[in-house]
């Protein structure tokens, strides 16, 4: 069974990830398993699972090489980029590529018994149905 994550994202980000101007997902820690796809979970007010993409990795460096390497496709502001990864000797840069946008983003409150939105991500079995 294939294994997926689903990752939090404010909604405004995500605006950027489907509109394909964010090519770049920053995080402060990487996934441990294999990965087939990142189910994007669009933070309050939206709080809802609104697509995936598909995983082909990511960079670790530096907060100051990724961010020379990734900031015309970061779709965040150099500032708010810095204070997040801020004292981290590295960051992580996850490519975005092949973005499907569902036409009903999915309530995650249906979906799954008990749901908590990730804080950053958790593994899911399986994919979820459009």
């Amino acid at each position: 069974m294939k294994t997926n994550v689903l990752i939090s994202i404010k909604p405004k980000y995500v605006d950027e990830i489907l509109n394909e101007k964010k090519k770049f997902e920053y995080r402060k820690s990487i996934f441990k398993r294999e990965i087939d796809k990142i189910y994007i979970y669009s933070t309050s007010p939206e709080q809802k699972i609104v697509g995936y993409f598909v995983y082909t990795g990511y960079y670790k460096e530096t907060p100051e090489i990724i961010w020379q390497n990734t900031k015309k496709y970061s779709g965040i502001d150099e500032e708010s980029y810095y204070k997040y990864f801020y004292k981290r000797p590295y960051a992580y840069a996850i490519k975005i590529e092949q973005i499907n946008a569902f036409r009903k983003p999915i309530d995650p409150q249906k979906a799954f018994q008990n749901f908590l939105p990730p804080q950053s991500y958790i593994y899911l079995e399986g994919d979820l149905i459009e």
